[in-house]
């Protein structure tokens, strides 16, 4: 397992706000060895060869991860260095694991380490969330119209009308969506719960919570195109 070093963090007193960036993915700092020519089948092959790239990927993983999980640190209920290192660990290892088993469908659009990159930031980005929510209770309550929010604007002309789509939308979620739908809306739309929270929660996935959501936006397009709210092409009235 590889460690997070104090390089791999960015320095005290850095953090969202700076521009605070790990090293480049292409190249490797202290890799004795160059990284693969070709890294799928460097991965994909038995031996030394597989051996060494697995190392560099690992390496690349826990850093990609070190950058996420220090930006976003102070989201943690703990954001002590041993705490971040845990996080980062678990997120590379579980990165590295996802990556491996989509090995597969690397198309070499982007550079490999760039594509890999996304996976550790990803995976380290959710598991930030969870902790984050994780004594947070999840309410999957219906949508209460009478707590829709007043439009605000200093041109009363334009406070209408946004008080007026307000209320439309709130009616057209009321009859055109099931209640689950309204739920997942709510929670993902207003509440802003995490998707990969929610679906933890729910004991789903993303996939389908993204499933329910897109039909719940057609059902409300297609609702609020039909009285006029919307063109046809989706800008508003």
């Amino acid at each position: 397992m590889t460690a997070v070093s104090r390089d791999d963090l960015p320095p005290p007193g850095s953090g969202p706000g700076t521009t605070t960036r790990p090293a480049p993915p292409g190249g490797l700092a202290g890799s004795r060895r160059a990284e693969p020519a070709d890294w799928v089948v460097a991965l994909s092959t038995t031996g030394p060869e597989q051996q060494h790239a697995l190392r560099l990927l690992h390496q690349l993983m826990v850093r990609a991860a070190a950058h996420q999980v220090w930006r976003m640190r102070s989201a943690l209920p703990d954001d002590s260095p041993a705490s971040v290192e845990v996080i980062v660990q678990q997120a590379a290892d579980e990165a590295m694991t996802a990556l491996l088993a989509k090995l597969h469908t690397f198309e070499g659009r982007s550079r490999f380490t760039t594509w890999a990159f996304k996976f550790a930031i990803l995976q380290a980005s959710s598991d930030v969330r969870r902790l984050q929510w994780r004594r947070r209770e999840v309410e999957l309550r219906d949508l209460d119209l009478g707590t829709i929010p007043a439009a605000d604007h200093d041109d009363a002309e334009r406070s209408a009308e946004g008080a007026d789509l307000a209320n439309a939308v709130a009616r057209a979620m009321a009859t055109v969506l099931t209640p689950y739908q309204r739920r997942i809306a709510v929670a993902l739309l207003v509440d802003e719960v995490p998707i990969d929270v929610l679906a933890e929660r729910l004991g789903t996935n993303r996939g389908a919570l993204y499933k329910t959501l897109h039909e719940a936006r057609r059902r409300l397009r297609a609702e609020l195109t039909a009285r006029g709210y919307l063109a046809p092409t989706g800008g508003a009235r």
